[in-house]
């Protein structure tokens, strides 16, 4: 049986930093909630420092199962009541668990260690610039994982890529895919052509279809903000700017959407299957 500690204050010290975690002012500290995030969160080897569960939490086998590893450590966890642990979740119908962990590390080395370790043609990195809705953030570093990509590189101004909103989109990817946060827009050019990258974006009015360029050559994607893309002045200085059609008059297509419709391209030129 797992052994559990009850809080039976809402002011514990405790749940002042899980409230802080979940708010994005606890420094270093991310805030997991949900049964699949949880587990996602303990297959990634997230360090973590916290548990909190509902009273019902563990009824279930799976539940007791991700208690039982979360407890084989010197984890303790703690169990608050059902009015208590409203006041802590980020979602309004809450699994019933929540973790507190480190924030994974962060940083142009890390992508830089993830290229070195592919072919070079099969390269490409992502470039977010001012991507605010955490939604799209979190399913683009989703859709990322799945296509293989090197990493992804986060300006400043956009949604914070461990939020817990953008956390529950990516689904277990933004724990594991190599991101390089609050960057500057020059300084990920620079590093893009230190590192032989061909700086591409797609837009409306470009006249190349994303099928038609060759994605077996190292590549940053860029993509702009939701609701005005990317800069002119931004634009002018790719190297490549490709199309993707569309009917029936629509203008432009969710940010995650076009984002896998390319990555989905470069893996199928990239793959022997």
């Amino acid at each position: 049986m797992i052994q559990t500690k009850k809080i039976a204050s809402r002011e514990n010290q405790r749940l002042k930093l899980a409230r802080k975690a979940r708010d994005g002012k606890a420094g270093d500290k991310i805030f997991i909630e949900g049964l699949r995030l949880a587990e996602e969160a303990l297959r990634s080897q997230i360090s973590i420092n916290e548990c909190f569960v509902s009273h019902e939490f563990g009824e279930l086998k799976r539940e007791r199962e991700l208690l039982f590893k979360l407890s084989v450590g010197e984890l303790q966890i703690f169990e608050v009541s059902d009015s208590i642990f409203t006041t802590i979740a980020d979602t309004k119908n809450s699994q019933g668990i929540i973790l507190i962990g480190d924030r994974p590390p962060n940083g142009r080395s890390l992508i830089e260690k993830t290229l070195g370790k592919q072919y070079e043609s099969h390269s490409i990195v992502i470039f977010l610039d001012e991507i605010n809705d955490p939604a799209n953030v979190g399913a683009i570093f989703r859709t990322a994982e799945a296509a293989g990509v090197a990493g992804v590189v986060v300006s400043n101004g956009s949604a914070d890529v461990f939020s817990p909103k953008a956390l529950r989109a990516a689904m277990g990817a933004g724990f594991r895919v190599p991101v390089w946060e609050n960057c500057e827009v020059d300084e990920v050019l620079a590093w893009a052509k230190d590192n032989k990258l061909v700086l591409t974006a797609a837009d409306v009015k470009a006249d190349i279809l994303y099928t038609k360029i060759n994605w077996q050559i190292p590549r940053l994607l860029v993509f702009g903000s939701e609701a005005h893309g990317l800069d002119s002045k931004l634009l002018e200085k790719m190297d490549e700017v490709i199309q993707i059609p569309m009917m029936n008059g629509v203008e432009s297509l969710n940010l995650s959407v076009s984002c896998g419709i390319l990555l989905f391209e470069a893996l199928r030129q990239n793959s022997s299957l």
